[in-house]
């Protein structure tokens, strides 16, 4: 079992727990964690109540499902002083990171000339071992939320607590030829 920190102690990233967010320009961004962020997975499910004469209860009839969402709530912390956006644990990095996670609520502006002022926000995958299921699951963020605690330390360049939080929504998404149904998700979590 790998250690939580390195030789010098700082946070290791886990293998296999992200969010890829894509970026304007065909890129992407990658959140990964170095700690494990709470997670929770629901769904649900609505069935229609048909009334029959004499029976002391109506009949339940499926009607649809509702979004698998999940809900992840995501710490970031400094962990080093260093100014550069692309050192793990620096403020710079972190704030990097938060942005990158806000961003995938917003809609993308139209670069393609297709006539239209832009276009939906970006479809994100999220991973965190197989608790989610077998593959990245693509999702949309339907909210955020993000923490500034006052209760820790702050950066005193760019404000930045030593410890942000940041809540995220996000809706699971499927090509409609590849919708779920209750083998796959036996079988594949997803």
């Amino acid at each position: 079992m790998p250690l939580a920190t390195d030789s010098i102690g700082d946070l290791r990233r886990i293998d296999n727990c992200f969010i890829i967010i894509p970026t304007p320009g065909g890129g992407t961004e990658l959140v990964g964690f170095n700690n494990l962020p709470e997670i929770s997975d629901s769904k649900s499910v609505s069935y229609s109540d048909e009334p029959i004469i004499g029976r002391t209860m109506p009949l339940k009839t499926y009607s649809h499902s509702e979004n698998r969402v999940i809900s992840t709530k995501i710490d970031f912390f400094i962990t080093n002083n260093s100014a550069s956006n692309t050192v793990p644990g620096s403020p710079h990095y972190n704030l990097r990171k938060i942005r990158a996670l806000q961003s995938a609520c917003y809609p993308l502006n139209n670069q393609q000339g297709l006539g239209v002022p832009y276009a939906p926000p970006p479809v994100c995958k999220v991973s965190c071992g197989k608790i989610l299921g077998e593959d990245a699951l693509c999702v949309v963020m339907t909210n955020y939320s993000v923490s500034y605690p006052t209760d820790v330390a702050w950066d005193d360049v760019l404000m930045l607590p030593y410890k942000v939080t940041v809540d995220c929504s996000w809706h699971v998404v499927y090509n409609n030829a590849a919708l779920p149904g209750q083998e796959r998700i036996l079988a594949e979590g997803r």
